[in-house]
Protein backbone atom coordinates (compact mmCIF):
# COMPACT_ATOMS: atom_id res chain seq x y z
CA UNK A 1 0.00 0.00 0.00
CA UNK A 2 1.44 3.37 -1.00
CA UNK A 3 1.51 6.20 1.49
CA UNK A 4 0.93 9.60 -0.07
CA UNK A 5 2.62 12.86 0.91
CA UNK A 6 1.36 15.02 3.74
CA UNK A 7 0.79 17.86 1.22
CA UNK A 8 -0.77 16.58 -2.04
CA UNK A 9 0.61 19.54 -4.01
CA UNK A 10 4.22 18.85 -2.96
CA UNK A 11 5.69 15.64 -4.43
CA UNK A 12 7.26 13.68 -1.57
CA UNK A 13 10.47 12.90 -3.47
CA UNK A 14 11.29 16.63 -3.80
CA UNK A 15 11.15 17.19 -0.02
CA UNK A 16 14.36 17.75 1.90
CA UNK A 17 15.46 15.39 4.65
CA UNK A 18 13.71 17.30 7.42
CA UNK A 19 10.39 17.13 5.56
CA UNK A 20 10.87 13.39 5.08
CA UNK A 21 11.63 12.91 8.79
CA UNK A 22 8.57 14.93 9.82
CA UNK A 23 6.49 12.79 7.49
CA UNK A 24 8.01 9.65 9.01
CA UNK A 25 7.12 10.80 12.54
CA UNK A 26 3.59 11.77 11.49
CA UNK A 27 3.11 8.27 10.12
CA UNK A 28 4.57 6.80 13.35
CA UNK A 29 7.04 4.74 11.32
CA UNK A 30 9.95 3.19 13.19
CA UNK A 31 12.47 3.50 10.33
CA UNK A 32 13.06 5.43 7.14
CA UNK A 33 15.15 3.82 4.35
CA UNK A 34 16.77 5.94 1.65
CA UNK A 35 18.18 4.09 -1.33
CA UNK A 36 18.90 5.20 -4.87
CA UNK A 37 16.27 4.42 -7.50
CA UNK A 38 13.62 3.53 -4.90
CA UNK A 39 10.95 5.69 -3.27
CA UNK A 40 11.59 6.37 0.42
CA UNK A 41 10.61 3.28 2.43
CA UNK A 42 8.89 3.43 5.81
CA UNK A 43 8.78 0.55 8.29
CA UNK A 44 5.28 0.33 9.68
CA UNK A 45 4.43 -2.58 11.99
CA UNK A 46 7.53 -4.47 10.85
CA UNK A 47 6.70 -4.06 7.16
CA UNK A 48 8.50 -1.85 4.63
CA UNK A 49 6.09 0.21 2.57
CA UNK A 50 6.95 2.83 -0.09
CA UNK A 51 6.18 6.49 0.59
CA UNK A 52 5.11 7.67 -2.85
CA UNK A 53 5.75 6.21 -6.26
CA UNK A 54 8.63 8.08 -7.89
CA UNK A 55 12.13 6.81 -6.96
CA UNK A 56 14.84 9.04 -5.52
CA UNK A 57 17.87 9.82 -7.66
CA UNK A 58 21.39 9.23 -6.22
CA UNK A 59 22.16 12.94 -6.19
CA UNK A 60 18.94 13.66 -4.26
CA UNK A 61 19.91 11.13 -1.60
CA UNK A 62 23.48 12.44 -1.43
CA UNK A 63 22.22 15.99 -0.93
CA UNK A 64 19.85 14.90 1.84
CA UNK A 65 22.44 12.86 3.70
CA UNK A 66 25.37 15.25 3.46
CA UNK A 67 23.19 18.07 4.80
CA UNK A 68 23.08 16.41 8.25
CA UNK A 69 26.74 15.28 8.47
CA UNK A 70 29.32 17.23 10.44
CA UNK A 71 32.87 17.57 9.07
CA UNK A 72 33.99 14.73 11.39
CA UNK A 73 31.22 12.48 10.12
CA UNK A 74 32.08 13.28 6.51
CA UNK A 75 35.73 12.48 7.18
CA UNK A 76 34.81 9.14 8.78
CA UNK A 77 32.51 8.34 5.86
CA UNK A 78 35.34 9.03 3.42
CA UNK A 79 37.78 6.89 5.42
CA UNK A 80 35.58 3.95 6.45
CA UNK A 81 32.74 4.18 3.89
CA UNK A 82 30.20 4.15 6.73
CA UNK A 83 29.24 6.32 9.67
CA UNK A 84 26.71 6.11 12.51
CA UNK A 85 25.42 9.22 14.18
CA UNK A 86 22.60 10.73 16.17
CA UNK A 87 20.47 13.47 14.67
CA UNK A 88 17.88 15.67 16.38
CA UNK A 89 15.04 17.50 14.69
CA UNK A 90 13.93 20.13 17.23
CA UNK A 91 10.36 19.65 18.40
CA UNK A 92 9.97 16.46 16.35
CA UNK A 93 12.21 13.56 17.40
CA UNK A 94 15.71 12.18 17.60
CA UNK A 95 17.05 9.71 15.05
CA UNK A 96 19.79 7.16 14.96
CA UNK A 97 21.31 7.34 11.50
CA UNK A 98 23.39 4.71 9.72
CA UNK A 99 24.98 5.93 6.48
CA UNK A 100 26.61 3.43 4.11
CA UNK A 101 27.43 2.89 0.46
CA UNK A 102 25.67 0.35 -1.74
CA UNK A 103 26.52 -0.16 -5.38
CA UNK A 104 28.67 2.93 -5.22
CA UNK A 105 25.90 5.25 -4.06
CA UNK A 106 24.99 6.59 -0.65
CA UNK A 107 22.21 4.96 1.36
CA UNK A 108 20.89 5.63 4.84
CA UNK A 109 18.54 4.24 7.45
CA UNK A 110 16.96 6.53 10.07
CA UNK A 111 15.64 4.95 13.29
CA UNK A 112 13.11 7.13 15.11
CA UNK A 113 13.94 7.74 18.77
CA UNK A 114 11.21 9.75 20.52
CA UNK A 115 12.25 12.46 22.95
CA UNK A 116 9.83 10.95 25.43
CA UNK A 117 10.22 7.21 25.75
CA UNK A 118 7.98 4.81 27.69
CA UNK A 119 8.63 3.59 31.21
CA UNK A 120 8.85 -0.10 32.04
CA UNK A 121 5.19 -0.06 33.07
CA UNK A 122 4.17 1.76 29.90
CA UNK A 123 6.15 -0.77 27.88
CA UNK A 124 4.07 -3.52 29.48
CA UNK A 125 7.17 -5.36 30.67
CA UNK A 126 7.05 -7.78 33.63
CA UNK A 127 7.22 -6.08 37.02
CA UNK A 128 10.31 -8.06 38.08
CA UNK A 129 12.42 -6.13 35.53
CA UNK A 130 12.17 -3.05 37.75
CA UNK A 131 14.08 -4.98 40.43
CA UNK A 132 17.14 -4.81 38.17
CA UNK A 133 17.31 -1.07 38.85
CA UNK A 134 17.94 -1.80 42.54
CA UNK A 135 21.04 -3.97 41.99
CA UNK A 136 24.29 -2.68 43.48
CA UNK A 137 26.73 -4.51 41.21
CA UNK A 138 27.03 -7.19 38.55
CA UNK A 139 26.25 -7.50 34.86
CA UNK A 140 22.80 -7.20 33.25
CA UNK A 141 22.36 -7.97 29.55
CA UNK A 142 19.44 -6.77 27.41
CA UNK A 143 19.29 -8.83 24.23
CA UNK A 144 17.20 -9.35 21.14
CA UNK A 145 17.25 -8.92 17.37
CA UNK A 146 17.52 -5.52 15.71
CA UNK A 147 14.49 -3.35 16.43
CA UNK A 148 13.25 -5.43 19.37
CA UNK A 149 13.35 -2.59 21.91
CA UNK A 150 16.71 -3.22 23.57
CA UNK A 151 17.79 0.43 23.64
CA UNK A 152 14.46 1.75 24.91
CA UNK A 153 14.28 -0.93 27.61
CA UNK A 154 17.80 -0.10 28.74
CA UNK A 155 16.97 3.63 28.70
CA UNK A 156 13.87 2.96 30.83
CA UNK A 157 15.98 1.12 33.40
CA UNK A 158 18.58 3.89 33.50
CA UNK A 159 15.91 6.55 33.90
CA UNK A 160 14.34 4.58 36.75
CA UNK A 161 17.76 4.40 38.45
CA UNK A 162 18.26 8.15 38.09
CA UNK A 163 14.77 8.79 39.49
CA UNK A 164 15.15 6.56 42.54
CA UNK A 165 18.85 6.37 43.50
CA UNK A 166 21.52 9.02 44.32
CA UNK A 167 24.15 7.50 42.02
CA UNK A 168 26.37 8.44 39.10
CA UNK A 169 25.38 6.76 35.83
CA UNK A 170 27.70 6.81 32.84
CA UNK A 171 26.61 5.62 29.40
CA UNK A 172 28.81 4.86 26.40
CA UNK A 173 26.77 4.86 23.18
CA UNK A 174 27.25 4.84 19.43
CA UNK A 175 25.41 7.10 18.91
CA UNK A 176 23.50 8.53 21.88
CA UNK A 177 19.87 7.61 21.33
CA UNK A 178 17.59 8.45 24.26
CA UNK A 179 18.38 11.61 26.20
CA UNK A 180 18.11 11.08 29.97
CA UNK A 181 18.16 14.00 32.39
CA UNK A 182 19.51 14.19 35.93
CA UNK A 183 17.11 13.53 38.75
CA UNK A 184 17.97 12.05 42.14
CA UNK A 185 20.97 10.58 40.37
CA UNK A 186 23.37 12.20 37.87
CA UNK A 187 23.91 10.81 34.37
CA UNK A 188 26.75 11.39 31.90
CA UNK A 189 26.14 10.23 28.31
CA UNK A 190 29.21 9.80 26.10
CA UNK A 191 29.07 9.26 22.36
CA UNK A 192 31.63 7.36 20.31
CA UNK A 193 33.34 9.66 17.83
CA UNK A 194 32.28 12.79 19.68
CA UNK A 195 33.15 12.28 23.35
CA UNK A 196 35.47 9.25 23.04
CA UNK A 197 37.15 7.31 20.28
CA UNK A 198 35.99 3.76 21.11
CA UNK A 199 34.01 1.64 23.58
CA UNK A 200 37.23 0.14 24.95
CA UNK A 201 38.85 3.55 25.50
CA UNK A 202 35.71 4.89 27.14
CA UNK A 203 35.40 1.86 29.44
CA UNK A 204 39.01 2.16 30.59
CA UNK A 205 38.50 5.86 31.26
CA UNK A 206 35.06 5.61 32.86
CA UNK A 207 36.41 3.66 35.84
CA UNK A 208 38.16 6.91 36.88
CA UNK A 209 34.92 8.91 36.74
CA UNK A 210 33.52 7.55 40.04
CA UNK A 211 30.64 5.68 38.37
CA UNK A 212 28.09 3.58 40.24
CA UNK A 213 26.31 2.38 37.10
CA UNK A 214 27.88 1.90 33.66
CA UNK A 215 25.83 1.34 30.51
CA UNK A 216 27.58 0.13 27.36
CA UNK A 217 25.49 0.56 24.24
CA UNK A 218 26.66 -2.74 22.82
CA UNK A 219 29.44 -5.20 23.60
CA UNK A 220 30.85 -5.64 20.11
CA UNK A 221 34.29 -7.11 20.67
CA UNK A 222 36.52 -9.03 23.05
CA UNK A 223 38.14 -5.96 24.62
CA UNK A 224 34.81 -4.32 25.41
CA UNK A 225 33.44 -7.56 26.86
CA UNK A 226 36.52 -8.19 29.02
CA UNK A 227 36.50 -4.62 30.37
CA UNK A 228 32.77 -4.81 31.14
CA UNK A 229 33.26 -8.07 33.07
CA UNK A 230 36.13 -6.52 35.01
CA UNK A 231 34.04 -3.45 35.85
CA UNK A 232 31.23 -5.70 37.11
CA UNK A 233 33.75 -7.64 39.21
CA UNK A 234 35.07 -4.47 40.83
CA UNK A 235 31.70 -3.54 42.34
CA UNK A 236 29.99 -1.60 39.55
CA UNK A 237 26.57 -2.29 38.06
CA UNK A 238 27.07 -2.74 34.31
CA UNK A 239 24.31 -2.80 31.69
CA UNK A 240 24.85 -3.69 28.06
CA UNK A 241 23.08 -5.09 24.99
CA UNK A 242 23.73 -8.01 22.65
CA UNK A 243 22.20 -9.08 19.36
CA UNK A 244 21.05 -12.52 20.49
CA UNK A 245 17.65 -14.19 20.65
CA UNK A 246 17.70 -15.96 24.03
CA UNK A 247 19.44 -16.08 27.39
CA UNK A 248 21.29 -19.29 26.59
CA UNK A 249 22.44 -17.91 23.24
CA UNK A 250 23.67 -14.75 25.00
CA UNK A 251 25.87 -16.79 27.34
CA UNK A 252 27.27 -18.70 24.36
CA UNK A 253 27.97 -15.42 22.55
CA UNK A 254 29.92 -14.04 25.50
CA UNK A 255 31.98 -17.23 25.77
CA UNK A 256 32.65 -17.36 22.02
CA UNK A 257 34.24 -13.90 22.12
CA UNK A 258 37.15 -15.30 24.14
CA UNK A 259 39.92 -17.67 22.99
CA UNK A 260 39.39 -21.33 24.00
CA UNK A 261 42.20 -21.15 26.58
CA UNK A 262 40.43 -18.35 28.45
CA UNK A 263 36.90 -19.72 28.33
CA UNK A 264 37.09 -21.80 31.52
CA UNK A 265 38.26 -18.73 33.44
CA UNK A 266 35.60 -16.51 31.82
CA UNK A 267 32.87 -19.05 32.64
CA UNK A 268 33.75 -18.77 36.31
CA UNK A 269 33.90 -14.98 36.03
CA UNK A 270 30.53 -14.78 34.24
CA UNK A 271 28.92 -17.15 36.76
CA UNK A 272 29.90 -14.73 39.52
CA UNK A 273 29.00 -11.36 37.98
CA UNK A 274 25.99 -12.08 35.78
CA UNK A 275 22.77 -10.93 37.47
CA UNK A 276 20.13 -11.15 34.73
CA UNK A 277 19.46 -11.45 31.01
CA UNK A 278 16.39 -9.81 29.44
CA UNK A 279 15.65 -11.07 25.92
CA UNK A 280 13.08 -9.19 23.85
CA UNK A 281 11.09 -9.99 20.73
CA UNK A 282 8.41 -7.75 19.24
CA UNK A 283 5.24 -9.40 17.92
CA UNK A 284 2.17 -7.96 16.23
CA UNK A 285 -0.85 -7.22 18.42
CA UNK A 286 -4.17 -8.85 17.62
CA UNK A 287 -6.00 -5.52 17.68
CA UNK A 288 -3.70 -4.08 15.03
CA UNK A 289 -2.41 -1.35 17.37
CA UNK A 290 1.27 -1.92 16.70
CA UNK A 291 3.69 -4.30 18.39
CA UNK A 292 4.18 -5.68 21.87
CA UNK A 293 7.27 -7.23 23.46
CA UNK A 294 7.53 -10.87 24.44
CA UNK A 295 10.17 -11.17 27.16
CA UNK A 296 12.46 -13.97 28.24
CA UNK A 297 13.92 -13.48 31.73
CA UNK A 298 16.91 -15.14 33.32
CA UNK A 299 17.57 -14.25 36.95
CA UNK A 300 20.84 -15.47 38.42
CA UNK A 301 20.40 -18.23 41.00
CA UNK A 302 22.90 -20.71 42.50
CA UNK A 303 21.58 -23.35 40.10
CA UNK A 304 22.04 -21.11 37.03
CA UNK A 305 25.51 -20.14 38.25
CA UNK A 306 26.46 -23.82 38.54
CA UNK A 307 25.14 -24.59 35.04
CA UNK A 308 27.27 -21.76 33.59
CA UNK A 309 30.38 -22.99 35.40
CA UNK A 310 29.75 -26.54 34.16
CA UNK A 311 29.06 -25.23 30.62
CA UNK A 312 25.69 -26.99 30.65
CA UNK A 313 24.02 -24.22 28.65
CA UNK A 314 21.11 -26.30 27.17
CA UNK A 315 19.91 -27.06 30.71
CA UNK A 316 19.51 -23.34 31.45
CA UNK A 317 16.28 -23.01 29.46
CA UNK A 318 14.73 -25.91 31.41
CA UNK A 319 15.79 -24.25 34.66
CA UNK A 320 14.21 -20.96 33.55
CA UNK A 321 10.98 -22.78 32.68
CA UNK A 322 10.84 -24.45 36.10
CA UNK A 323 11.57 -21.22 38.01
CA UNK A 324 8.54 -19.18 36.93
CA UNK A 325 6.65 -19.21 40.22
CA UNK A 326 9.50 -18.67 42.68
CA UNK A 327 12.08 -16.53 40.84
CA UNK A 328 9.68 -14.98 38.26
CA UNK A 329 11.85 -16.20 35.38
CA UNK A 330 10.22 -17.19 32.10
CA UNK A 331 11.18 -18.53 28.70
CA UNK A 332 10.29 -16.79 25.47
CA UNK A 333 7.67 -19.47 24.78
CA UNK A 334 6.05 -18.88 28.16
CA UNK A 335 5.91 -15.13 27.52
CA UNK A 336 4.38 -15.72 24.09
CA UNK A 337 1.81 -18.04 25.68
CA UNK A 338 0.97 -15.32 28.21
CA UNK A 339 0.33 -12.88 25.36
CA UNK A 340 -1.98 -15.39 23.68
CA UNK A 341 -3.82 -16.27 26.90
CA UNK A 342 -4.27 -12.58 27.68
CA UNK A 343 -5.91 -12.09 24.30
CA UNK A 344 -3.24 -9.69 23.03
CA UNK A 345 -1.58 -11.81 20.30
CA UNK A 346 -2.94 -14.48 17.97
CA UNK A 347 -1.65 -17.99 18.61
CA UNK A 348 -0.40 -18.30 15.02
CA UNK A 349 1.58 -15.06 15.27
CA UNK A 350 3.08 -16.16 18.59
CA UNK A 351 4.05 -19.57 17.23
CA UNK A 352 5.69 -17.96 14.20
CA UNK A 353 7.73 -15.73 16.56
CA UNK A 354 8.86 -18.66 18.70
CA UNK A 355 12.39 -20.03 18.40
CA UNK A 356 10.93 -23.48 19.17
CA UNK A 357 7.51 -23.50 17.49
CA UNK A 358 6.91 -27.21 18.07
CA UNK A 359 7.53 -26.81 21.80
CA UNK A 360 5.30 -23.75 21.81
CA UNK A 361 2.48 -25.66 20.14
CA UNK A 362 2.82 -28.57 22.61
CA UNK A 363 2.92 -26.31 25.67
CA UNK A 364 0.05 -24.21 24.37
CA UNK A 365 -2.09 -27.31 23.91
CA UNK A 366 -1.39 -28.30 27.51
CA UNK A 367 -2.47 -24.90 28.80
CA UNK A 368 -5.57 -24.83 26.59
CA UNK A 369 -6.49 -28.30 27.82
CA UNK A 370 -6.15 -27.01 31.36
CA UNK A 371 -8.28 -24.01 30.46
CA UNK A 372 -11.00 -26.34 29.19
CA UNK A 373 -11.05 -27.74 32.73
CA UNK A 374 -11.43 -24.26 34.19
CA UNK A 375 -7.85 -23.50 35.22
CA UNK A 376 -7.12 -20.66 32.80
CA UNK A 377 -9.53 -18.68 30.68
CA UNK A 378 -7.87 -17.65 27.38
CA UNK A 379 -8.62 -14.13 26.32
CA UNK A 380 -9.14 -12.76 29.82
CA UNK A 381 -6.53 -10.32 31.07
CA UNK A 382 -4.81 -11.97 34.00
CA UNK A 383 -1.67 -9.93 34.53
CA UNK A 384 -0.50 -6.33 34.80
CA UNK A 385 1.94 -7.21 32.02
CA UNK A 386 0.37 -9.25 29.23
CA UNK A 387 3.78 -10.82 28.56
CA UNK A 388 4.30 -11.97 32.17
CA UNK A 389 3.75 -15.72 32.37
CA UNK A 390 4.46 -15.81 36.11
CA UNK A 391 0.99 -14.34 36.77
CA UNK A 392 -0.59 -17.17 34.82
CA UNK A 393 1.60 -19.66 36.68
CA UNK A 394 0.41 -18.11 39.94
CA UNK A 395 -3.21 -18.54 38.86
CA UNK A 396 -2.53 -22.15 37.91
CA UNK A 397 -0.86 -22.76 41.27
CA UNK A 398 -3.74 -21.06 43.10
CA UNK A 399 -6.22 -23.21 41.17
CA UNK A 400 -4.23 -26.36 42.00
CA UNK A 401 -4.10 -25.44 45.68
CA UNK A 402 -7.80 -24.57 45.60
CA UNK A 403 -8.66 -27.95 44.05
CA UNK A 404 -6.51 -29.74 46.61
CA UNK A 405 -8.18 -27.74 49.38
CA UNK A 406 -11.61 -28.55 48.02
CA UNK A 407 -10.71 -32.24 47.87
CA UNK A 408 -9.39 -32.18 51.45
CA UNK A 409 -12.48 -30.26 52.56
CA UNK A 410 -14.75 -32.84 50.90
CA UNK A 411 -12.83 -35.67 52.59
CA UNK A 412 -12.96 -33.93 55.95
CA UNK A 413 -16.66 -33.17 55.48
CA UNK A 414 -17.36 -36.80 54.62
CA UNK A 415 -15.40 -37.93 57.68
CA UNK A 416 -17.30 -35.47 59.88
CA UNK A 417 -20.63 -36.68 58.48
CA UNK A 418 -19.65 -40.26 59.26
CA UNK A 419 -18.59 -39.19 62.75
CA UNK A 420 -21.90 -37.37 63.25
CA UNK A 421 -23.78 -40.45 62.08
CA UNK A 422 -21.84 -42.63 64.53
CA UNK A 423 -22.49 -40.17 67.33
CA UNK A 424 -26.18 -40.07 66.46
CA UNK A 425 -26.32 -43.86 66.61
CA UNK A 426 -24.50 -43.82 69.95
CA UNK A 427 -26.87 -41.13 71.21
CA UNK A 428 -29.87 -43.18 70.12
CA UNK A 429 -28.44 -46.18 71.98
CA UNK A 430 -27.88 -44.09 75.09
CA UNK A 431 -31.42 -42.74 74.89
CA UNK A 432 -32.75 -46.34 74.78
CA UNK A 433 -30.66 -47.22 77.81
CA UNK A 434 -31.98 -44.15 79.66
CA UNK A 435 -35.55 -45.14 78.84
CA UNK A 436 -34.92 -48.66 80.11
CA UNK A 437 -33.37 -47.28 83.29
CA UNK A 438 -36.27 -44.88 83.69
CA UNK A 439 -38.77 -47.71 83.25
CA UNK A 440 -36.82 -49.90 85.67
CA UNK A 441 -36.58 -47.01 88.11
CA UNK A 442 -40.35 -46.48 87.92
CA UNK A 443 -41.01 -50.17 88.77
CA UNK A 444 -38.54 -50.05 91.62
CA UNK A 445 -40.20 -46.90 92.98
CA UNK A 446 -43.54 -48.72 93.27
CA UNK A 447 -41.90 -51.63 95.09
CA UNK A 448 -40.09 -49.27 97.41
CA UNK A 449 -43.34 -47.42 98.19
CA UNK A 450 -45.11 -50.70 99.04
CA UNK A 451 -42.15 -51.78 101.16
CA UNK A 452 -42.21 -48.41 102.90
CA UNK A 453 -45.90 -48.83 103.69
CA UNK A 454 -45.38 -52.34 104.98
CA UNK A 455 -42.48 -51.16 107.09
CA UNK A 456 -44.63 -48.39 108.54
CA UNK A 457 -47.35 -50.87 109.44
CA UNK A 458 -44.85 -53.25 110.99
CA UNK A 459 -43.23 -50.40 112.88
CA UNK A 460 -46.63 -49.21 114.09
CA UNK A 461 -47.55 -52.72 115.22
CA UNK A 462 -44.21 -53.17 116.95
CA UNK A 463 -44.51 -49.81 118.63
CA UNK A 464 -47.97 -50.85 119.89
CA UNK A 465 -46.64 -54.08 121.30
CA UNK A 466 -43.73 -52.24 122.90
CA UNK A 467 -46.11 -49.79 124.52
CA UNK A 468 -48.21 -52.63 125.95
CA UNK A 469 -45.09 -54.35 127.27
CA UNK A 470 -43.90 -51.16 128.90
CA UNK A 471 -47.32 -50.63 130.49
CA UNK A 472 -47.34 -54.22 131.84
CA UNK A 473 -43.87 -53.84 133.27
CA UNK A 474 -44.90 -50.69 135.03
CA UNK A 475 -48.00 -52.32 136.36
CA UNK A 476 -46.04 -55.22 137.72
CA UNK A 477 -43.50 -52.92 139.30
CA UNK A 478 -46.13 -50.82 141.07
CA UNK A 479 -48.05 -53.86 142.54
CA UNK A 480 -45.11 -55.86 143.92
CA UNK A 481 -44.38 -55.80 147.93
CA UNK A 482 -40.78 -55.96 148.89
CA UNK A 483 -39.81 -58.74 151.53
CA UNK A 484 -38.09 -57.62 154.82
CA UNK A 485 -34.45 -58.12 154.93
CA UNK A 486 -33.21 -60.86 157.37
CA UNK A 487 -31.51 -59.74 160.61
CA UNK A 488 -27.82 -59.96 160.64
CA UNK A 489 -26.28 -62.88 162.57
CA UNK A 490 -24.04 -61.88 165.42
CA UNK A 491 -20.83 -63.69 165.93
CA UNK A 492 -17.76 -63.37 167.94
CA UNK A 493 -17.55 -61.57 171.32
CA UNK A 494 -20.89 -59.85 171.17
CA UNK A 495 -22.80 -63.00 170.32
CA UNK A 496 -22.92 -64.17 173.82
Amino acid sequence: MDIGPTEPNIPLWTMDIQELLRFMVAREASDLHLKAMRPPLLRLDQKLVPAGEKPLAPDQIEKMILSILSPKHKQKLDEQLWVDLGYSLPGVSRFRVSVTFQRGTLAAVFRRIPFKFPSIDEWGLPEVIKDLATLKNGLVLVTGPTGSGKSSTLASLLRLICETRPVHVVTIEDPIEFLITDDMGAISQREIGTDTWSFADALHNVLRQDPDVIAVGEMRNLETMATALTAAETGHLVFSTLHTNSAAQSIDRVMDMFPPKQQAQVRGQLAQVLKAIVSLNLVRRKDGKGLIAAVELLIMTPRISKLIEENDIPEIELEIEKSVSFFKMQTMNQSLMALVLNGVVDAGVAQAASLNPEDFDRDMRKVLFASANGEVAPGEEMADSSADFSKIAELQEIKRLYDEGQERFAQELDQKERTIQDLNEQLHGKEMEVRQIQDSTSDNSDEVEEARKETALVRKELEGRLAKLQARVKELTDNATPEPAPAPTKRGFFSR
